[in-house]
């Protein structure tokens, strides 16, 4: 884990290249030594309809969602969650600075008792040569 989210006003795709984005952020969380390379999983998620503040329908929001399994202390979290609103911040500010749009970011643990797992890609992931 984590899985990172982005939920976003669809006006956003006009204003910034979301793939190039979840792969900054991708690589961003990896940086951080926090989350294992196997588990980062990045998605985003247009809204296809939004009202935000006033109602103008040119301000824009980036939700950023990072869900990760329980079991790392505060400090740990604090500075995984400042990284990668840090990297998304960056990557976002030609656009911060010509448009109007609330970037928000949110961690939250997921019990691992109530969240079962399966899967492969550790299995298929290319090994690094020695």
């Amino acid at each position: 884990m984590p899985h990172i989210t982005l939920d976003y006003s669809a006006n956003m795709e006009d204003r910034t290249d979301i793939a190039a984005l979840c792969r900054h952020l991708r690589q961003a969380a990896a940086e951080t030594g926090v989350f294992p390379l196997a588990g980062i999983r990045v998605r985003a998620f247009a809204a296809s309809h939004a009202s935000i503040a006033d109602g103008d329908p040119q301000h824009g929001y980036i939700d950023i969602s990072i869900r990760l399994r329980a079991g790392r202390d505060l400090d740990t979290r604090k500075r995984a969650a400042q990284a990668v609103f840090a990297a998304a911040q960056s990557f976002l500010e030609p656009a911060l600075q010509q448009h109007s749009i609330a970037l928000s970011l949110e961690m939250r643990d997921i019990d691992p008792e109530l969240s079962p797992k399966c899967g492969t890609i550790r299995d298929h992931m290319q090994k690094a040569d020695p």
